[in-house]
């Protein structure tokens, strides 16, 4: 099955394949800002940009980001752009660990909303969290983003440290991807 996703992002285009293997994924940019304070609103301006390309077909779009307690939620929706533009994930990673300097409780957790458009133009949105906790230093190689300090919750160790098997199958994405996958396959059984 075909699916188109909005994205540009290599990294999470990856991850998307390697999450739902059997799918021909099909990166398509949305061209589309992100005006809306959830992941969720986020994910369908993206997909719906790109929906209107390929009728008869799906189109996905997620949004997700980090969202932190101390910090009262931020970075949230800005997690790519948090260190301000362009995107850095150096940049983004130093002002987080900055934020946190000092803090006792570092629970956060990785969120992530998945849009989707099916072939017949209906609109789903699904979502899915990995709660865990902010290190104090940077650990691991595997991975993108804030991977090397987020610690998922009954883990030692950083997703970056985890590797992309044992993440994929934890992660909000993971998660997400799931709930869309029965879906589509509910869709495609009718």
């Amino acid at each position: 099955m075909k699916i188109y996703v909005a994205t540009h992002n290599a990294h999470k285009l990856r991850e998307i394949g390697e999450i739902l293997p059997g799918f021909e994924i099909v990166a398509d940019d949305p061209d589309a800002e992100e005006t809306e304070n959830t992941f969720a609103g986020n994910a369908l301006i993206k997909v719906r940009a790109i929906a209107a390309k390929h009728r008869g077909d799906w189109a996905m779009a997620d949004d997700s980001g980090l969202e932190v307690d101390a910090l009262g939620g931020a970075p949230g929706v800005r997690s790519a752009r948090y260190a301000g533009e362009p995107s850095s994930t150096p940049a983004n990673n130093a002002l987080l660990l900055k934020n946190l300097e000092g803090v006792a409780d570092r629970a956060a957790r990785f969120s992530c909303a998945i849009a989707l458009v099916d072939p017949a133009g209906r609109e789903h949105v699904v979502e899915g969290h990995c709660p865990g906790r902010i290190a104090t230093e940077p650990s691991g190689a595997a991975g993108f983003g804030y991977d090397p300090l987020f610690i998922p919750d009954g883990h030692d160790r950083s997703f970056a440290d985890l590797g992309d098997v044992e993440k994929n199958k934890i992660s909000h994405r993971g998660r997400a991807l799931a709930a869309a996958k029965a879906i589509m396959v509910e869709y495609t059984a009718k």
